[in-house]
């Protein structure tokens, strides 16, 4: 039987435990990171597409996983999800007892994108942005349609994958209502800060929002294709790549500290002043990860 003391201690202890894992709660997953044979087998998994197989050649999702130390059960969101590629591996890894976000942005067929005013961090002020062209006919499906019919097919095919929801939001504010002060363990961006840019968002409020959604601890990973000193993103819409040292500084205005780099995308001889570098190599791409402390 348990006595007055122990009663109020076992008390105090669940009371402690709800506290971590609500939101606004320190980021203490309770699972430990997956391991390299565990991420291996999530990649090799025989129901994954043709698709995205044969996008795993060029964006080393083994490498990627493990670098962003995914742990089961948490709950992320994955900025400009597009087509989903990223956003259903973290749902496999995450596993059901977390969940996935997958944003995009609300799209106005009828508006044709616009470049910022004038060039950001650009060493070159003859070197203006340029708008994105319409979307073509037979252009890539909507992203809330593309991640419904992936989290269908997980469904159906009973992987063990965290539920993926389709977020519709602007990037200015990326993030459901209901997780926006402390809900999220961790947030990536993949390959997409540098359309910001041309897109005209304000990137210091997303970035703000993203640091108030996390919890302390929580990862803000970014990966981008790299751009030369000076130019900073004004060449967003053209070579579409960022630089490097000018994207760092924007996260970190927010509040975050860099916790470690990535060199599994490095290309150190990619000139880097084409979009395709020529002659054809991979393309020299950083990725970075971020901490709330």
């Amino acid at each position: 039987m348990m006595t007055g003391r122990n009663a109020i201690l076992a008390a105090l202890a669940v009371g402690a435990s709800l506290l971590l894992g609500a939101p606004g709660g320190s980021a203490q997953p309770t699972a430990p990171a997956l391991t390299a044979a565990e991420i291996k087998q999530i990649v090799a998994s025989p129901d994954r597409s043709a698709a995205d197989r044969t996008n795993d050649l060029r964006r080393k999702p083994e490498e990627m996983l493990l670098f962003i130390q995914i742990h089961p059960g948490v709950t992320a969101l994955d900025l400009s999800a597009a087509g989903g590629y990223t956003t259903e591996l973290l749902a496999r890894a995450i596993g059901p007892s977390g969940s996935v976000y997958g944003q995009s942005r609300p799209r106005d067929p009828n508006r044709v994108a616009t470049p910022p005013a004038a060039p950001e961090g650009n060493s070159h002020p003859t070197a203006t942005p340029q708008p994105q062209p319409a979307a073509a006919a037979g252009a890539p499906r909507p992203s809330p349609v593309a991640l419904a019919e992936r989290n269908s097919t997980l469904k159906s095919a009973g992987v063990k994958a965290a539920p993926i929801t389709a977020v519709v939001r602007p990037f200015e504010d990326p993030v459901p209502t209901e997780l926006a002060s402390g809900g999220l363990d961790l947030v990536t961006l993949m390959f997409n800060y540098h359309d910001l840019g041309h897109l005209g968002v304000d990137r210091a409020a997303m970035n703000r929002a993203v640091f108030q959604a996390l919890k302390p601890g929580g990862f803000y990973v970014i990966a981008d294709h790299s751009g030369r000193p000076g130019t900073g993103i004004s060449e967003s819409g053209t070579l579409h790549r960022v630089e490097e040292a000018f994207l760092r500084q924007e996260v970190e205005a927010a509040g975050f500290k860099l916790a470690a780099e990535g060199s599994f995308l490095r290309n150190p001889n990619d000139p880097r002043d084409k979009n395709t570098p020529d002659p054809p190599q991979p393309k020299d791409e950083f990725v970075l990860k971020f901490v709330k402390p």
